[in-house]
């Protein structure tokens, strides 16, 4: 039997120094994952930030210098802008690195990403389900990936050995490592995040429509049901915006579904059909418990993980 993958690397390079770019900063500072931990951003006082808090132990003006040497370099960035960090930092790659993401979607990444990687490089997709609405580099911290699912989806012709290392590196900063076909990831991604937040940013928004109900009234009588839905709603408009982009056929599939689902809800509601109402909400209240004991969460905020960021977590990779 071999021996376990080492998590560790010499140097890391974080492109994108955001919730997920920071957060992986502070867990490999936690867990001693990486000698030298670089960073870009485009924003130098997101930069300075950076180096400020102390999660890398360098900052660079361009992602190419930052990626320089580096054996594990992960693009933190919205899925939009992966194509273009690909394109520049592909010269600079270092034989043998490992190239990975944090994006919520894996085909888009497979296909702008994928021409740009050097012979050498191995390229595994990845994404950590972990976030909260909060964004910049005084959002991250280490706990955010704790007990959290971490997807990989491995292109074809991924050596075994690189996909031993990164999911020992996930491991090690305190994710659980699932690998998935890229395909089959967006198409369960697309009900278990992208939907919600959709349906959330649209209920947000048709509130804020109403001509009979004041944005004040709005704010001050929100129940629990809506805060829950603002909190999806408040997540970086950048990402969502690609997201939906880049995800776009197995979002509209499960729209579509979504739609027949509450088409079939407003006719029981209609004709006062209490056993069809009593039946769906007994099924979807027993989903919530299973995810309870699934160990996905927990009454209290933000998982009970960070007291400074209490927060609760939407789970999405929020960049």
């Amino acid at each position: 039997m071999s021996a376990p993958a080492d998590p560790r690397f010499g140097k890391v390079a974080l492109i994108g120094l955001g919730l997920i770019g920071g957060s992986l900063g502070h867990a490999i500072r936690r867990g001693h994952l990486a000698d030298h931990v670089s960073g870009y951003a485009r924003s130098s006082a997101t930069r300075a930030r950076a180096l400020e808090i102390g999660f890398v132990d360098s900052v660079h003006e361009t992602a190419a210098e930052a990626v320089k040497d580096a054996d594990l370099v992960v693009i933190c960035t919205p899925v939009g802008a992966l194509g273009a960090v690909a394109a520049e930092i592909e010269p600079v790659l270092k034989k043998g690195a490992i190239l990975t993401d944090v994006g919520s979607v894996k085909m888009a990444v497979v296909r702008d990403v994928g021409p740009h990687v050097p012979e050498g490089v191995h390229f595994i997709p990845g994404h950590p389900i972990a976030g909260t609405e909060e964004s910049g580099p005084d959002a991250g911290f280490a706990e955010l990936f704790d007990g959290r699912w971490c997807i990989l989806t491995p292109v074809p012709g991924t050596e075994p050995q690189a996909l031993e290392k990164l999911s020992a590196f996930w491991t090690a900063c305190g994710s659980k490592v699932d690998v998935m076909e890229p395909r089959h990831h967006d198409l369960v991604l697309a009900i278990v995040s992208h939907l919600p937040h959709i349906i959330a940013y649209n209920i947000v928004g048709t509130a804020s429509d109403l001509e009979t109900v004041t944005q004040s009234e709005v704010i001050k009588y929100s129940a629990s049901g809506f805060r829950d839905f603002t909190r999806l709603a408040a997540s970086d408009p950048t990402m969502w915006r690609d997201v939906c982009l880049n995800n776009k056929e197995p979002i509209l599939e499960m729209l579509g579904r979504f739609s027949e689902d509450l088409t079939a809800l407003q006719r029981a509601i209609r004709w006062g059909d209490g056993d069809a109402l009593f039946d769906l909400f007994t099924r979807t209240r027993a989903i919530r418990r299973s995810i309870i004991d699934a160990g996905q969460d927990i009454a209290a905020p933000n998982f009970g993980r960070n007291p400074t960021h209490a927060k609760a977590a939407d789970e999405d990779g929020a960049q």
